[in-house]
């Protein structure tokens, strides 16, 4: 009996023991974390970056690429900085884990860095604010910046289109004023003019004083640097109210909700080049089964966070196959060691500071989708 005892009691600590030590389950589990607006004025961009991220999981674990499942701890940013470094907290420091999907310009400058103390990547494919190039080793973009898509549209506008009086309506944030300064030297290189700025609070929705001055300002065009439900309240009572100029956007407005509006018709937005129609096979792989799981045809911020996820996979997979552990310190080494990476929309390559080079192209929306006018290839 007293052996018996003995026994349970040993088999008690072991029981214990597995509960104590973080991981010790599920060692070979792979998760990552996401910091996504999943609630508020921005949640309709948490469901179209899950979308993405989701089928790239799918994907991997189909392929039994990792000793173990891949998986993805989901915190909710609300798209603002605050919530974001609360949900970046706990994934650092009780999901432990070592690579973090982000999204938003604020919200990527906010979390940069306890990723970067902690030696944790974290990786964007949604904010486009310049400043994300220069965050540090550990954080990296999968998505080109907004000063190349400001000096994609503006040349083509002022040469094609004869635009060149611009007024700028743009949120009081990082990431507006950071189109605001690219605006203001690339429309003057071009031969252009930004006539008049107005910037407008993040939690701002009505619009129509800001519509009296664009007409009275009297623009060839009108360029919408916003986000969220703004943007497409923006663009609406700027209709509403009598606008009828030329509007420009880039590649955030590119939405469902957004393409949606009637208001949109005709509008011209930038965004990333992706080839959907390509042979290639992870890109084909990704188009034809992004339709069958969401009907709906696939977007650039779909296939920047597939990218993003599957990337992590390709880097994890690398790591295990040398026995080393897959840590963000880790990851990072083995990025850097790495000239390219087979991505949807072919092989690509990162520069130095970390970001992702893809051709630009400037669309115009119509009936709902967007048609190709222009493509600019910044790599070339």
């Amino acid at each position: 009996m007293k052996k018996m005892k003995n026994l349970f009691a040993v088999f008690s600590v072991i029981s214990c023991l597995g509960f104590l030590i973080p991981g010790s389950a599920s060692a070979e589990d792979h998760t990552i974390g996401a910091l996504f607006p999943l609630s508020g004025p921005n949640a309709t961009y948490g469901d179209v970056f899950m979308s993405g991220s989701d089928l790239a999981v799918d994907h991997v674990n189909a392929d039994k690429m990792l000793s173990g499942p891949m998986s993805i701890a989901y915190e909710d940013s609300q798209g603002l900085p605050q919530p974001a470094v609360v949900g970046m907290t706990k994934l650092v420091n009780v999901t432990n884990v070592p690579y973090v999907l982000s999204a938003f310009t604020g919200v990527s400058k906010a979390i940069s860095t306890l990723g970067t103390r902690n030696e944790v990547v974290a990786v964007n494919g949604g904010g486009v604010g310049p400043d994300l190039a220069a965050l540090g080793e550990y954080f990296w973009n999968v998505i080109p910046l907004v000063n190349l898509e400001v000096r994609a549209v503006m040349p083509y506008l002022v040469k094609e289109k004869g635009v060149k009086r611009v007024v700028l309506i743009y949120i009081d944030d990082p990431f507006g004023n950071s189109i605001l300064e690219e605006l203001e030297a690339t429309l003057k290189d071009a031969g252009g003019e930004l006539v008049e700025a107005m910037s407008v609070p993040t939690t701002a929705q009505q619009f129509s004083g800001i519509a009296a001055k664009v007409r009275a300002a009297k623009p060839d065009a009108v360029y919408i640097a916003s986000y969220g439900a703004q943007q497409i309240q923006i663009v609406k009572q700027l209709r509403d109210n009598g606008v009828d100029q030329q509007l420009i956007t880039y590649s955030g407005y590119l939405v469902p909700d957004a393409l949606a509006l009637p208001e949109s018709e005709g509008i011209i937005a930038t965004g990333q080049g992706v080839n959907y129609n390509s042979d290639d096979p992870i890109t084909k792989r990704f188009v034809t089964d992004y339709k069958a799981k969401y009907d709906r045809d696939p977007t650039a911020y779909n296939v920047n966070y597939y990218n993003a996820t599957l990337l992590y996979a390709i880097l994890a997979q690398a790591l295990e196959a040398e026995g080393k552990e897959v840590t963000g310190a880790n990851l990072l080494a083995k990025r850097q060691e790495t000239d390219s990476f087979d991505l949807v929309g072919g092989t690509v390559s990162f520069q130095s500071n970390g970001t992702l080079l893809f051709p630009i192209q400037v669309k115009v929306v119509k009936d709902g989708k967007t048609e190709v006018i222009d493509t600019i290839d910044f790599g070339k």
